[in-house]
């Protein structure tokens, strides 16, 4: 039994402790979360919905994703022992995937017309349009100007894919600007259009729904885990942003005490500058996009300007059940700054031939600083939860390679 006392994750109103719920949204809005919500509960277990969404996983995602050893790695580093969960082995080269699918047979089973979604490094709306395209749905994806020249590769994948790109140019021109433009575009037809959110954030239901979707990269990860070592790992990391690959691999192991979970956020330019991410190193509770957790924000109460190397990172606030592991500290929360994360997602091509994705590159930063000081008994399961195709070219022009 954990010592860890835990309230419900989340509860009837959709809180995580004191965050969470529904925030500051529109009554007509209220009910729509709550219809979709109830659908969401009367399928989600059904054996139809189950089936289809398996196969799916199996036969077109090509799950499990495997754990790998990384020897060369770990022999390069001296101490403990590093593992890799291959997120980045998925069909369109991340977890994001695994929530795309359950959100877009979510949509067409209610019928909707069209799904919406924001995007930062370009991830979650290479999935949805993905999605999207197999179960032939229209599908709009908004994403900051910063990271349309940033992450261009994907923008190019989704058109290729048949979903329409909205180029936004207000504001900071990054990802919550893309959130404010995406669900702007919702409220315009809430009843027919439906938003498939990319991360553990938003009103409830989408911090429930999406972890639910995610939680199978941590079941298969105890498993196979165990399977390799005998063991379960000692320690967990995988990066954050607003969270979704993160609480998917900690979910399964939040009840083992004796397994160490790191969640690893931007740091940027540096903690003591304005370029940074580090929503839960740095912010305060607060209210964002429709539900409370921590956000970066000024003394007014708006949500600041925030920076990270890694798009997909770039948000003021975080998944509110981040918010509550944090306050009751099942979850250690740090963060990595651009130069670790570029020389992790270099390390980790030239040792093992696996090139990651700069927001994984922040968690697998953070084993290659402890590993040196553990035992070689100490075993660090990093969830790389994405490959950086998408940011080869901008990495080759930062190091001028």
């Amino acid at each position: 039994m954990s010592k860890y006392e835990f309230l419900p994750m989340p509860d009837a109103r959709g809180y995580f402790g004191e965050y969470g719920g529904q925030e500051n949204i529109p009554p007509e809005l209220k009910q729509v979360m709550d219809n979709i919500y109830q659908t969401y509960c009367d399928i989600r277990n059904t054996e139809g919905f189950q089936s289809e969404l398996q196969n799916l996983f199996q036969h077109y995602v090509g799950r499990p994703s495997p754990v790998y050893f990384a020897k060369r790695l770990s022999q390069q580093l001296g101490g403990a022992q590093i593992y890799l969960k291959r997120e980045d082995l998925n069909h369109t080269g991340a977890h994001k995937i695994n929530h795309c699918l359950g959100e877009a047979l979510l949509a067409k089973h209610m019928g909707k017309s069209k799904v919406l979604a924001e995007t930062g490094a370009g991830q979650h709306g290479v999935a949805l349009a993905t999605a999207c395209a197999l179960l032939d749905m229209p599908c709009e994806i908004h994403m900051g100007e910063v990271d349309v020249l940033k992450e261009h590769p994907n923008v190019t994948r989704m058109k290729i894919l048949g979903a329409k790109v909205i180029s936004v140019t207000r504001g900071t021109r990054t990802l919550k600007d893309a959130v404010d433009s995406a669900f702007e575009a919702y409220l315009a037809d809430p009843q027919n259009y439906f938003y498939a959110i990319g991360s553990v954030v938003g009103p409830h239901p989408f911090p429930q729904m999406v972890r639910d979707f995610q939680r199978i990269v941590g079941d298969e990860a105890r498993v196979q885990f165990q399977e390799m070592t005998g063991q379960l790992p000692d320690q967990i990391i995988a990066c954050v942003g607003g969270g979704s690959n993160a609480i998917g691999i900690f979910t399964a192991f939040l009840e083992d005490d004796e397994v160490k979970i790191t969640g690893v956020e931007p740091s940027g330019h540096g903690l003591n500058t304005p370029d940074h991410a580090a929503t839960l190193t740095k912010g305060r509770p607060g209210s964002l996009h429709g539900y409370k957790s921590y956000v970066l924000m000024d003394e007014q109460g708006e949500a600041l300007p925030v920076y990270s190397i890694a798009s997909g990172l770039d948000y003021p606030s975080v998944g509110p059940q981040h918010s509550y592991l944090h306050d009751i500290k099942r979850v250690e929360y740090v963060a990595a700054d651009d130069k670790e994360c570029l020389d992790a997602f270099m390390r980790l091509s030239r040792t093992e031939g696996i090139i990651p994705a700069l927001e994984s590159a922040h968690a697998l930063a953070h084993a290659i600083r402890i590993a040196p000081e553990l035992s070689p008994d100490y075993k660090i399961l990093v969830n790389l939860s994405g490959r950086g195709d998408k940011d080869v070219d901008f990495v080759a022009e930062k190091l001028g390679l």
